[in-house]
């Protein structure tokens, strides 16, 4: 197809003659008269009558300048002929195989999105969601990044991730927020720690404790238990590193529940009642930018499971 337009943008360079403007039906027609050895054979094939099938291919020799085949006969090429039959069967090839990807794109057949969410979300519940949608959706692809709030919006502004599972800590004009679930904050101690059996805790109670702060600490900010914020003996951002300190028995933490990892065994998580914190789980994207058909199947998949 390269080799072809080439040919016939020199040919009009030297000529001085417009480029010509190719369709792709009557390329289909004179395939088909080639294929099927005449000009009645073809007409049927395509479903047109011979005479709008022999004018369509007069058609397109007179934007060509040349004729593709013999006067005469019915399905003799031209030399000309024959240098672009190859040529039109490269075209329609390459137009087709285009045809077939878009419309898979816009049906959501085919298509790859990236995403980013915070490690609770891409942990607890990315596993169940991810394995469901690509259940209904196989031929998309998903790419899947985890970090903090703060490298989830990162990605999201820079456009190098689709979609963005977390909360938000302020407001941005620039993205899009779409809440879907309310997580709540508790304390997290060892089973032998004296907070391990109760039910509830006051903030009041963590005064005297060894405090560790994290990433989610600032969830208290604003309530009447932000003063812990400037009492932490430790300041530890990687969950890793946060539940060996816990297991340790180095302190005790605050946590969404999401965010707690239940598959320690020797972690406790206890909901904290006074005051009553929550942070809010969301879909984040730009603000006024549409979406491409797999990241629009995901949002829509990711409302209608968290926001039910």
């Amino acid at each position: 197809m390269i080799r072809f337009i080439y040919h016939l943008v020199a040919s009009s360079s030297a000529g001085g003659t417009m480029l010509p403007d190719l369709k792709i039906q009557p390329l289909r027609y004179v395939l088909a008269i080639v294929d099927q050895g005449g000009f009645h054979a073809a007409a049927r094939q395509v479903h047109r009558s011979q005479p709008a099938l022999s004018m369509a291919v007069r058609e397109l020799e007179a934007r060509l300048g040349e004729a593709l085949f013999e006067k005469g006969s019915q399905a003799s090429l031209t030399p000309f002929g024959r240098y672009c039959v190859p040529r039109f069967r490269e075209l329609i090839t390459q137009h087709d195989r285009l045809s077939r990807e878009l419309r898979a794109q816009v049906e959501r057949q085919a298509g790859h999105l990236d995403m980013a969410a915070v490690p609770s979300v891409a942990s607890r519940l990315m596993p169940r969601l991810l394995g469901d949608f690509v259940g209904r959706y196989p031929g998309i692809k998903v790419s899947l990044h985890d970090g903090n709030a703060d490298f989830v919006r990162e990605q999201v502004l820079t456009g190098h991730v689709d979609l963005g599972l977390s909360s938000l800590w302020a407001g941005d004009e620039a993205l899009a927020f779409t809440p879907l679930l309310r997580d709540g904050v508790g304390v997290v101690c060892r089973d032998d720690h004296p907070f391990a059996g109760c039910e509830r805790i006051h903030w009041q109670q963590l005064e005297d404790q060894s405090l560790i702060a994290n990433g989610t600490s600032r969830l208290l900010e604003g309530t009447a238990a932000a003063a812990l914020l400037k009492r932490h003996t430790f300041y530890i951002s990687n969950m890793i590193s946060l539940t060996a300190m816990l297991v340790a028995g180095l302190g005790v933490t605050t946590l969404p529940r999401l965010a707690f990892p239940e598959e320690y065994e020797r972690l406790r998580f206890i909901p904290l009642s006074e005051p009553y914190v929550e942070r809010e789980i969301g879909l984040v994207r730009l603000a006024g930018r549409s979406l491409s058909p797999a990241a629009a199947a995901m949002a829509e998949f990711i409302e209608g499971e968290l926001g039910s």
